[in-house]
């Protein structure tokens, strides 16, 4: 019998690793020190066949932390999404996992051939702060001429229209890729939690929600997520199986 709390699941999102190659000040999870662990591929993969098995899943993701630290993980995951007929594979991703050019080449080839095809690319005055521009847009000039569908997905502090000085600085990085005429997503408006709370607390009210805008109605679970060392719903996947933690979940 469906859970009736997992009744509308729709989504299923992996945190491969929490590992990242950026120090952003507007990271929700604070400074990405001494990570290491990632997600099991085998494991992984095996959850998305199950899952897809009993629920009619559209969106398979996979982020991070910087994912592409593990691209075998995460071509593996989308590899099975894409032959399960999941419709849309998406890759949230910095863009900067190594500065050997050939191996960009081979990451961006291995994702191509794994089906991927939607690949949103984060580039701000955050990113940019640490990670090399330069970097970045030979990873995004790969993407594209391996006809991976990608997107910029900029993070912007109080709102996209607002003048402040972090957002101007975006704006002009976001300049940058006009070559290689990417579209521009959306982005994401940045949340007063872990670092944005400690680095940008003056551009947040103080009575400011700090819940993420993210977070899942745990009476109506629309996207199951795996955090890098297998819990997910009220249980672990290396510990149980994915379709019972789903059968037993309750709020």
């Amino acid at each position: 019998m469906m859970n009736p709390y997992i009744k509308n699941l729709k989504k299923i999102e992996f945190v491969v690793t929490m590992a990242c190659t950026g120090k952003c000040k507007h990271c929700s999870e604070g400074d990405h020190i001494g990570f290491t662990e990632h997600i099991d591929k085998a494991v992984a993969a095996e959850a998305v066949r199950k899952i897809c098995s009993c629920y009619d899943i559209f969106t398979v993701m996979t982020f991070g932390g910087e994912p592409l630290l593990y691209p075998e993980t995460v071509c593996a995951i989308h590899k099975t999404a894409a032959g399960l007929g999941v419709a849309k594979r998406q890759v949230i991703t910095n863009g900067f996992f190594s500065t050997d050019k050939d191996r960009i080449k081979t990451v961006v080839s291995s994702l191509a051939n794994s089906g991927v095809n939607a690949l949103l690319l984060s580039v701000d005055a955050f990113h940019q702060e640490t990670i090399p521009i330069d970097t970045v847009l030979f990873f995004a000039e790969c993407a594209v001429d391996a006809g991976i569908p990608t997107k910029l997905q900029p993070a912007w502090l109080i709102s996209a229209e607002d003048q402040n000085p972090y957002n101007v600085k975006t704006r002009g990085i976001i300049r940058e890729f006009d070559t290689l005429h990417i579209p521009l997503n959306q982005g994401n408006v940045i949340f007063p939690s872990g670092n944005a709370l400690k680095y940008l607390r003056e551009y947040f009210d103080e009575n400011a929600a700090q819940a993420s805008p993210y977070e899942e109605d745990p009476e109506n679970i629309k996207t199951i997520s795996f955090d890098a060392n297998g819990d997910v719903l009220n249980g672990n996947v290396y510990k149980t199986d994915i379709l019972e933690i789903i059968r037993t979940y309750r709020p």
